[in-house]
Order: structure tokens, then sequence, then C-alpha cells
């Protein structure tokens, strides 16, 4: 995609504006996802599958209010752990407490690049780079972690000696096992510096409607897997994780009581974060 956003170069004001590269008629994960949160970034292709998938696991949206949580407490814990430049990897569309916004309100000149492959993220995403010089926005597939790197939009703008904080939220449950997810994973652990942070979520088959979901995503997606907690725990392998550990996201340093025994919804995602010593 050749437009790429930066702190306002956008040359499309029309609000209903789509990219060429926008497909309406085929599904996408970040529209999806926007769909189970209830938003109205999607398209009825998007909205099917969000109806179908809650047909079969009834939490309502629960699971997916709980992920964009996790990720408000893990971006306010490594802000205040000094991390001042975050790499946001499948990014999803522009919601409520954005990874910049979050670290923003903490280190105003925290630096966010958010990676997605959708080319409707970086069309919705052009209110926030119009007024904000420290937040960018990419098209790009987590897939290829070098060409993310190397992009010229992140070159230069995240140091990647220094340490960093590492988002992989809700998106490496999208990679298939012949993907080598953990594999994928380790590169981007390569690439932090000492003293960084990866964030991590992602399905958890600890129940039959987990499964249920997971084969509704694959039949109409074409993605979207579910891993055992044991599985989830590798992803982390050569980081020191944060107390509590791996858990089911309510369990990660909660805000307030967290109600017993977990929902459905609060049971389908676990996640955790890790600390690059």
């Amino acid at each position: 995609m050749n437009e790429e956003l930066q702190g306002g170069n956008w040359t499309h004001q029309d609000p209903d504006y789509l990219p060429p590269e926008v497909d309406a008629s085929k599904p996408s994960i970040a529209r999806v996802y926007d769909a189970f949160l209830g938003g109205k970034d999607n398209f009825a292709v998007d909205r099917a599958i969000a109806l179908e998938g809650m047909k079969r696991f009834p939490d309502r949206g629960e699971g997916a209010r709980q992920n964009r949580a996790m990720l408000f407490r893990g971006v306010k814990y490594m802000t205040e752990q000094g991390i001042d430049q975050f790499l946001d990897v499948g990014s999803g569309l522009p919601t409520m407490d954005n990874t910049h916004s979050v670290a923003q309100r903490i280190n105003p000149d925290a630096r966010v690049v958010y990676v997605d492959i959708d080319p409707i993220v970086l069309s919705h995403a052009r209110a926030i780079l119009q007024t904000n010089e420290h937040t960018r926005v990419i098209t790009a597939d987590m897939r290829e972690p070098e060409a993310i790197f190397h992009h010229p939009k992140v070159e230069g703008f995240l140091d990647f000696s220094r340490p960093i904080g590492m988002l992989l939220v809700a998106v490496v449950h999208h990679l298939g096992d012949d993907e080598g997810p953990e594999e994928l994973v380790n590169v981007y652990k390569s690439r932090m510096a000492p003293g960084s942070y990866m964030q991590l979520t992602h399905f958890c088959s600890c129940a039959p409607e987990v499964r249920d979901l997971e084969g509704v995503l694959l039949a109409m997606l074409g993605t979207g897997r579910a891993r055992d907690m044991k599985e989830i725990v590798r992803f982390f392998d050569g980081l020191e994780l944060v107390e509590p550990g791996v858990v089911h996201l309510p369990e990660w340093r909660p805000e307030g009581p967290v109600k017993k025994p977990l929902s459905l919804g609060g049971l389908c995602i676990a996640g955790g974060m890790g600390h690059k010593r």
C-alpha cells in the first residue's frame, strides 16, 4: 500500500473512504474482532462471523473485552517500568484505550508503531496520526518480521538497541501449526534488547465451547487456533515471566476483585508478560 500515514500526511478526508485494497466482500481478522467488541468499523461479512461465533460461544463478546482490558493493564505496567517505545503487532482497528493512548497518558513522549495486515486499519487510523507525532501505523504481515523491523516508518523511529514493549495480543492464535508460530515469536524476542517486555495473549483450549468457536473461525475466516496452556507458556521461553505468569486474562494483575469461578469469556483467552533480562 502506498498511502502510508505519518503525522497527518493523509490526502483522503472523506470519512467513508476505503483504500482500493479493501475488499468488503471478504472478512478480515481486524474487522471481525471489531464486530465482537460491538464496534461499527466492520462489514456484513464480518458481522456474520461474529454472530455465528456468539451463537456457538455465548459470551456476548466478553472475551474480546477482557483482551482489551489486559492490553490496557499490560501497557500501563510496561510504561510504569520505564518502557517508552512500543511495537504493537496485529493491532487491529483503533478503539478505546489503544496502546498509544494508555502509554502517552503516563509518558507523553512514548512512541508507538501499530502493525496490521489489513489496510482498513491504516485508513481508520488517520485521525490518530493527524494529531500525534509519536504514533505511526504501517500495513505489514506479522509473518514477515524483518519487513516490519526494516520498514522506513519503523527504522529510526523505534530504537531496537533500547528496551521496547513488544505486543503480540490476540494475534499468534491466527497462525497455524504449519506456520511455525513458536519460531516466529522467537524472531520477535530476538530483536528485543535487554530490559524489554513482551505481552502475548492467545485463545486457550480450556473449554469445549472454545473448540466450537475455533471451528467457526476456521470455517468462516480461515484462521483462529486454540492452544492449551502449556503451548501458550512456551511462547515465553527465554523470558522471565512477570507475576502472576501465564493465566486466564481476568487473573493477570487485576485492578479489582475477580469473580470466581471465571465465566466462559474469562476462560477463553490466556496470556502473560515476559521480561528479557
